[in-house]
C-alpha cells in the first residue's frame, strides 16, 4: 500500500448509493488527483436517515474496497456526508465582553461568542455541525468578517448554525466504526457538492445548489461568500420511480428503466408509445402517461423547493441562479423545467478542482463525493500534509469544526 499521509477521501453516504472518492495529494501543491473511485448500492436508510446500521456499513466497506483496489491506498479515515430532513439551519446572534486586559479580540473570545450564539437557541437533542459567522460587530462597527486582533470591549455575532439530530450523527459514527473508518468531518451532502461545483463569483453574487438525490432533495443557498441557508426535502428520484410503477402498473425495476431511458421533465414530441425490453418480453407504455406522472411529482417537489427559497428570503432573488447536482439532475430537460419553475438561470454542476480522469466524475451524482474529498484534502494540507485520524470518541462538533469555513476561505484566498 502507498504512503497513507498523502491521500484524501470523501464518502457520500446516500440513501440509495454510497460513493467513495480517493485523491492523491501532490507533495508540492497539495492539489488532489483522483486515483480511486467506488460506487455501491446502499440499504438500511430511509430519506437520508440510517434505520439499520448493517446496510450502510456494508456498502461503505464495499465502496471503500473498490476505491482502495484502484488507488493502492488503505483507507482508515475520510470526510463523510450526512443527509435527511432533520438537518436544520438556524439564524442566531450573541454578544460577549472582550476578556483580555488590553481589549484585543482573541480566538478564545470568538469561541465563547459562538457558544453563546448556540446555547438555548439550538435544541438540546441536536449536534452542531458548523457555526457560520455572517458578520461580527465590535463596539458598534458593523460587517466585520474576522475580529481577531482588533480592539474593543463588546463583540457581537450574526451567524447561521447548521445542526443535525444527535441520534442520527451517533448512528453515522456507529456505522463508520463498523466499517472501520474514522470521520475527519461530517458535512451535509449539499454543502459538500457546493465545494465541487461553485465558483467564487457565484458564492458572492448569490446562488442555490439543489442536490437531487434518490430519496431526498437538498437546498443550500450562498450569498456574499457565506452559507445563508441549508434544508432537506424528503422527496427524491425514487418517488418518481414509485409513481411510475403505480401509474403504469409495472414493477419498480421496469419503472426505473422507463424513467432513465424515456423520462423527461417536460412533455416530449415523438411516438405515442415507449418500449422497454425485459428478459424476452417487450413492454409498451403510453408516453403521455409517463410525462403526466413525472410532471405531477416534479410539480410537488419544486413547490417544496420554492418554499425553501422563500423561507430563506431568496425566492427569485439569486443573480447566479441555481446549480443542480445529484442523480436527479440527469433527468432529461430538467434544466428547462427548473428555469420555468423557479424563474432563475440554471445549469447542471460538474465537479472540478482536482486532477486525473475517472469514469463518471464529471457527472452530477458524484459532486458530493468529490466535494467531500476536496474538503478532506484542504484539512490535510492545513495540518502539514498528514492524514488526520480523529479519536473514536470525538463528537460531531469537534470533528466537523471549520469544515464550512474551510470551504468559504478557500474561495477567498
Amino acid at each position: 500500500m502507498q504512503d497513507s499521509s498523502r491521500y484524501a477521501v470523501g464518502i457520500d453516504i446516500g440513501t440509495t448509493t454510497v460513493r467513495c472518492v480517493v485523491g492523491h495529494l501532490d507533495a508540492t501543491t497539495g492539489t488532489p488527483t483522483i486515483v480511486g473511485v467506488g460506487e455501491v448500492k446502499n440499504s438500511g436508510m430511509r430519506k437520508g436517515s440510517i434505520v439499520n446500521l448493517n446496510g450502510p456499513a456494508q456498502a461503505i466497506d464495499e465502496a471503500l474496497g473498490a476505491a482502495e483496489r484502484m488507488s493502492g491506498y488503505e483507507v482508515n479515515a475520510a470526510s463523510v456526508s450526512v443527509n435527511g430532513s432533520h438537518i436544520l439551519s438556524t439564524v442566531t446572534d450573541g454578544m460577549v465582553a472582550v476578556s483580555s486586559p488590553d481589549h484585543v479580540v482573541g480566538s478564545d473570545d470568538v469561541a465563547r461568542l459562538e457558544e453563546v450564539a448556540t446555547v438555548g437557541k439550538v435544541p438540546a437533542n441536536r449536534e452542531i455541525l458548523e457555526v457560520i459567522p455572517h458578520s461580527y460587530r465590535l463596539d458598534g462597527q458593523d460587517n466585520i468578517k474576522d475580529p481577531v486582533g482588533m480592539s474593543g470591549t463588546r463583540l457581537e455575532i450574526n451567524a447561521n448554525v447548521i445542526s443535525a439530530m444527535a441520534p442520527q450523527t451517533a448512528a453515522l459514527h456507529s456505522t463508520l466504526e463498523m466499517a472501520k473508518v474514522t470521520s475527519n468531518g461530517i458535512i451535509p451532502s449539499v454543502v459538500a457538492a457546493a465545494k465541487a461545483v461553485l465558483t467564487e463569483q457565484q458564492l458572492e453574487n448569490g446562488v442555490a445548489v439543489i442536490d437531487m438525490g434518490g430519496a431526498t432533495t437538498s437546498v443550500a443557498i450562498f450569498e456574499e461568500g457565506d452559507l445563508q441557508y441549508a434544508g432537506v426535502i424528503p422527496v427524491g428520484g425514487n418517488n418518481i420511480t414509485n409513481d411510475l410503477a403505480i401509474g403504469l402498473k409495472t414493477d419498480p425495476e421496469v419503472a426505473e428503466q422507463v424513467k432513465v431511458l424515456h423520462g423527461s421533465a417536460t412533455a416530449q414530441i415523438g411516438s405515442e408509445k415507449v418500449t422497454i425490453k425485459q428478459d424476452k418480453e417487450t413492454l409498451e407504455f403510453s408516453r403521455e402517461d409517463v410525462d403526466e406522472i413525472i410532471e405531477a411529482r416534479l410539480e410537488e417537489l419544486f413547490e417544496a423547493i420554492s418554499k425553501e427559497l422563500k423561507k430563506a428570503g431568496r425566492l427569485a432573488k439569486l443573480p447566479s441562479g441555481v446549480v443542480l447536482t445529484g442523480g436527479g439532475a440527469k433527468l432529461k430537460n430538467i434544466v428547462d423545467y427548473t428555469k420555468e419553475a423557479l424563474g432563475l438561470a440554471v445549469r447542471v454542476g460538474a465537479a472540478s478542482g482536482f486532477g486525473g480522469v475517472a469514469e463518471h466524475m464529471d457527472e452530477p451524482q458524484f459532486a458530493a463525493a468529490a466535494g467531500l474529498m476536496l474538503l478532506d484534502a484542504q484539512g490535510i494540507n492545513r495540518q502539514g500534509g498528514h492524514h488526520h485520524v480523529g479519536g473514536a470518541g470525538k463528537s460531531a462538533v469537534s470533528q466537523a469544526s471549520g469544515i464550512v469555513k474551510r470551504l468559504l476561505n478557500h474561495f477567498r484566498t
